[in-house]
């Protein structure tokens, strides 16, 4: 590592980090730190796509569970990823920005510019779109597009969707439509495409960047009100990095507002019960968090699954779980495998997942201590708000219909799980809490805004600090309408122009 102080220091090499890094060092003349504490060399099933589900429990994961969830009596896996490239090199590589109206929302606390319209030509950056869809980028890092070779199962609930009066949507990933469509892909030459691959990788050359991996960050370090540097571990030693302008947290959802609380930020009560002296008061820092929970419909086939070559959700609908909804709020992705269930194991069949897309349940996250190793205390509380488990029952009914459809009658198909003897909306209600999983899009533990309730303001400066901002998903004020990881890439590419203006 150069012995030249950093003009700035990014704090976690996910997908903002890896989109800050490189966006930073476009400028020559600025140098960059970056910090990760998982590893620049990953399993070798990270570049496979069909592999994705295993990758959550190897080394390129986290590991983490949730607190016993009130609605089913039992913890849920929360994974996110470790290692250069973050969540993007585990995730299920679906990229859609999600429907402009789960943006109309993220003004309430008084944000300013965050609109779908303000957003749009961060989501264009990003991408390079082989739809050719009207509004899409032609010139980003990421390659995007439907998968090539679509899974003929697929192919049937897609066409049984519109036999029962659905919209065949042209670009369901451009955040304008509603309906059902292949969905825009992380996938380039039959291999996964991570924000490392696309933004990080091609900048790694440059002298003016600093890749420091396996560097946990145990706290921020301030002169006075001002954030002059982050204090980690390296193989047990204890390191410290001082930024000639800006200490950049890109941790995610979960990492970015602990790091925020072992240093001292956050709400009083929870860092005197961990143990941490309360440097400055920020009564939000952990809380508004909140996730897409997955209830799923597992079919057992006749006809056998072709084996899957993508990522097994290659085609989804975005819909309104009731016609007065402002906005699409439930998502139906099709999967081409049959997930495990509480019922049977089913050896050749597809599952169905239904996802409420604009939750109301909201919940916590907070540190048990300042030790940077221990696991935090996470409690999403999910399906605690009845309009989450409304949401959930109206996409069941609606994927029941599609899976009934006559599209799908050649590959007789039985449902395993919860099986018809759950027909009515009180069994379909306890089938969605006691049986769900998360979708993995955690956000909203640093809300953006303006008011007391907000940790980082308009320009994603922490409140009443200088020289720290946080950019990723854990600013979201609310999630939305889709797969999280296209607007995190959007975030992150405003947040590279705010710095550069600062």
């Amino acid at each position: 590592m150069s012995s030249q102080r950093p003009d700035v220091i990014v704090v976690g090499g996910g997908s903002a980090g890896c989109v800050l890094a490189a966006r930073l060092t476009e400028d020559a003349g600025t140098r960059v730190l970056l910090l990760e504490a998982g590893s620049a060399t990953l399993p070798d099933a990270v570049a496979h796509p069909p592999a994705w589900p295993s990758l959550a429990s190897s080394t390129a994961g986290w590991g983490d569970t949730t607190v016993v969830q009130q609605a089913s009596g039992a913890p849920v896996a929360l994974p996110r990823g470790k290692g250069l490239g973050g969540s993007s090199a585990i995730n299920a590589m679906v990229f859609a920005r999600g429907h402009r109206t789960g943006y109309d929302s993220w003004s309430a606390h008084g944000a300013k510019g965050w609109t779908y319209d303000d957003l749009l030509p961060y989501f264009q950056r990003t991408e390079t779109a082989t739809s050719g869809a009207p509004g899409r980028g032609t010139t980003g890092p990421l390659t995007v597009g439907p998968a090539e070779d679509p899974n003929a199962i697929l192919l049937a609930c897609l066409e049984g969707a519109v036999e029962t009066g659905h919209r065949r949507a042209f670009d369901i990933s451009g955040g304008l439509e509603e309906g059902f469509a292949p969905v825009d892909l992380n996938i380039v030459g039959g291999r996964r495409q991570s924000a490392a691959d696309a933004y990080l990788a091609p900048a790694l050359d440059r002298p003016n960047l600093d890749v420091v991996t396996g560097a946990t960050a145990h706290r921020l370090l301030f002169e006075g009100t001002r954030c002059v540097g982050v204090e980690y571990g390296v193989d047990g030693r204890t390191h410290t990095a001082k930024a000639a302008g800006e200490v950049v947290v890109t941790a995610g959802a979960i990492g970015s507002a602990l790091l925020l609380q072992r240093s001292g930020v956050g709400s009083e009560d929870d860092l005197r019960q961990a143990g941490v002296d309360v440097f400055h008061r920020l009564p939000g820092v952990g809380r508004n968090l909140h996730d897409h929970p997955r209830a799923n419909l597992v079919y057992q086939a006749q006809r056998p699954v072709p084996t899957p070559r993508n990522n097994h959700g290659e085609i989804l609908g975005l819909l309104r779980s009731t016609p007065d909804a402002d906005g699409p709020d439930v998502q139906i992705i099709f999967i081409d495998i049959p997930l495990p269930n509480a019922v049977a194991p089913v050896q050749n069949g597809f599952t169905v997942g239904i996802s409420p897309m604009r939750p109301a349940s909201r919940g916590s996250l907070r540190i048990k201590s300042a030790d940077p190793y221990a696991p935090p205390v996470i409690d999403p509380r999910y399906f605690t708000a009845e309009e989450d488990v409304r949401a959930v029952v109206s996409g069941i009914t609606t994927a029941r219909r599609i899976a009934w459809s006559d599209a799908l009658a050649a590959w007789g198909i039985e449902e395993v799980s919860p099986g018809l003897a759950a027909v009515d909306e009180e069994s379909l209600a306890q089938h969605a809490r006691r049986y769900f999983g998360s979708y993995c899009h955690p956000v909203g533990t640093c809300l953006m805004g303006e008011d007391e309730v907000s940790v980082v303001d308009s320009e994603l400066r922490v409140r009443g600090l200088d020289g720290l901002r946080v950019a990723d998903g854990s600013v979201m004020p609310s999630i939305p309408s889709n797969n999280t990881n296209a607007t995190v890439y959007a975030i992150a590419e405003r947040a590279a122009e705010l710095v550069r203006r600062a």
